[in-house]
């Protein structure tokens, strides 16, 4: 039995080392074969892991995204538009936004809704101006 396993280790090993083609030379030339090279052991660099990047989504101003959610192109925007255009901003503060309760809102009505929520600027700090000798 271990020569069994014997015999047939060695058979698959010289079947690995076969598995190389040797040059083929026209007919009539002298064939040479060039020693092989030994084989030397480099060390494998690890795949430098780069973090999944995400393409940024292109920045839309409000009036693009009013044009594209408005399907019915009327100039009014409705909830259910907004929704399905998925405008968060818009559909969270819809009734905030729709002061007249008209069941729809414009782009205006969300501008000046954007320009109240932003916070104030606070006035610059002039220098005091120096007294004159």
């Amino acid at each position: 039995m271990r020569f069994v396993i014997l015999a047939a280790g060695l058979l698959l090993s010289t079947a690995a080392f076969a598995q190389t083609t040797p040059a083929t030379t026209p007919a009539g030339a002298p064939t040479t074969t060039a020693p092989a090279a030994p084989a030397v052991a480099t060390p494998a660099k690890p795949a430098a892991a780069k973090p999944a990047v995400k393409p940024k989504p292109a920045v839309q101003t409000d009036d693009q995204r009013f044009e594209a959610a408005n399907t019915t192109h009327d100039g009014k925007l409705t909830k259910d538009q907004a929704t399905k255009a998925k405008w968060r901003t818009v559909t969270r503060a819809f009734t905030a936004i729709d002061k007249d309760k008209k069941g729809y809102v414009t782009l205006e009505d969300i501008k000046a809704y954007n320009a109240s929520k932003k916070p104030a600027k606070p006035a610059a700090a002039k220098p005091a101006a120096a007294p004159k000798p």
